[in-house]
């Protein structure tokens, strides 16, 4: 249901570090309409003009604590997504993304809060693989955005 809104339309942005473009960001939201504990948060499944960004390029910020890989969320069992806040989804790729459109394909991967699955022990061992709709919750499809980029790729 709330799978449209997952991404904040104007928020691409490409990320700069010491005046060299490390990677991109975008403002992310959480699918769950109860939010969800961290430690569930394994990743998303992200795909930018046929590029796929694995979890491992991905880190995540919330809570204004720095960008955290997601193996460092695994263990923040005690912290908490609230629904209506953003996050920033912080992805390395030097060089960035160009000025323009883009094309972004998005599944958020969040093991489910409530109940037992027979899965959920496996998973909070070695997540699913983003994408593959295991462990996608509120998110069962991957849903395509239409994303501006209006910096230049300049630091």
């Amino acid at each position: 249901m709330f799978d449209n809104y997952l991404i904040r339309a104007d928020s691409l942005h490409n990320d700069v570090i010491d005046g060299e473009i490390v990677g991109f960001q975008m403002a992310v939201r959480i699918a769950n309409y109860r939010g969800v504990y961290l430690s569930l948060h394994t990743g998303y499944f992200l795909e930018v003009d046929g590029t796929l960004y694995p979890r491992e390029a991905q880190s995540f910020e919330v809570n204004g604590k720095p960008p955290r890989g997601f193996d460092e969320i695994k263990a923040a069992v005690r912290e908490h997504w609230d629904y209506d806040d953003e996050a920033i989804l912080h992805i390395r790729a030097p060089g960035g993304l160009s000025a323009g459109a883009h094309v972004v394909r998005f599944q958020q991967c969040v093991i489910a809060a409530y109940g037992y699955l027979p899965t959920d022990e496996a998973w909070v061992k070695e997540p699913p693989t983003p994408g593959t709709g295991a462990g996608s919750d509120k998110t069962p499809q991957i849903i395509t955005y239409h994303l501006t980029l209006t910096e230049t790729a300049e630091a």
